[in-house]
């Protein structure tokens, strides 16, 4: 799977995938764009672009995969997460080499009020792992309904979290990103911050069909880039959204209290986890499984907070 990509029924050498050239009035802009941006930017662009062509998921002749991603879309529209990732957040991961080859599911604690976490999971990935990889994500049902965006996901290799979604994904070799604490983590109150939410067991019996590996992921920063204050759950149910939180930023400044707060963020990968049994175990032995998962991701929680120097460094 990582020696090249598909085209038809025939496997093509990785070195001979190239981006389509632009012509025309695209071309030319897309030249104009390049000669006045600075160097550094041009230099990590020019860094996604070779990290998204060695990353071993299988294209089609048009550079699309069977679940509408774009390996251009990836390439030309990653630098601003890439911006994030290196000079906002200043991620720095931790044991990103556990991470196997082919099919994984990476599990991690969410929060932040905005799915930065998510962002940063993924550039890791891309930006780190050897070889790179895209980590797809499974987007919540309501993703799907929303213009433009649920395209923009697709194209960037999110998915509607569904059973059969996940499992394809996993099964063709795939890295899928879950977050089973879903709103609950992503909206909690700061005073909960680094106090895992319930976990489903979902996760655990696609890990078990898929016959997929675990890598437990906890993320140290999230937790306090969006302090939330309050959470309005009558106004969320009655605006028909998730969540109508509260936070420190949020409705006081307008949209730039949606910003988070430059906070440093640390990625610690666990040793992966190969679980056994039946997708159809009995909820409690899943639940043995699945506490087994959250108690290595507390564990990353006690070290990160211990080694850090602080929120922002």
């Amino acid at each position: 799977m990582g020696e090249g990509v598909r085209r038809g029924a025939e496997l093509v050498p990785r070195e001979d995938r190239r981006r389509r050239p632009r012509s025309g009035v695209m071309g030319a802009l897309g030249d104009l764009v390049g000669s006045v941006t600075p160097l550094s930017l041009r230099n990590l662009q020019s860094e996604l672009e070779d990290r998204v062509r060695k990353v071993p998921t299988r294209l089609n002749e048009y550079g699309f995969d069977g679940y509408g991603l774009s390996a251009d879309y990836v390439s030309d529209n990653s630098l601003l997460s890439a911006l994030v990732y290196r000079y906002y957040f200043r991620v720095q991961t931790h044991d990103i080499d556990r991470v196997p080859a082919g099919r994984v599911m990476l599990v991690s604690n969410h929060a932040g009020q905005l799915p930065f976490d998510g962002m940063m999971l993924s550039m890791a990935m891309l930006l780190e792992a050897e070889p790179p990889r895209i980590a797809r994500g499974m987007a919540e049902y309501w993703v799907s309904r929303l213009p433009w965006i649920n395209l923009a996901a697709a194209r960037g290799g999110a998915m509607v979290g569904t059973p059969h979604n996940c499992v394809s994904m996993l099964e063709d070799g795939e890295c899928v990103m879950v977050f089973p604490e879903g709103v609950r983590g992503m909206n909690k109150l700061y005073r909960d911050r680094y106090k895992l939410q319930r976990f489903g067991q979902g996760f655990m019996r696609l890990a078990l069909q898929s016959r997929s590996p675990i890598v437990p992921v906890a993320i140290i920063g999230s937790e306090e880039q969006q302090p939330g204050l309050l959470e309005l759950q009558g106004l969320a149910r009655l605006l028909n959204i998730p969540a109508a939180p509260i936070t420190l930023g949020f409705p006081w400044l307008g949209p730039l209290g949606l910003l988070p707060m430059p906070v440093k963020y640390h990625i610690y990968f666990g040793e992966p986890l190969c679980v056994e049994g039946d997708s159809d175990d009995e909820d409690r032995d899943i639940e043995e499984r699945v506490d087994l998962v959250k108690g290595r991701i507390e564990a990353m929680f006690e070290q990160g907070l211990r080694e850090r120097r602080g929120v922002f460094r």
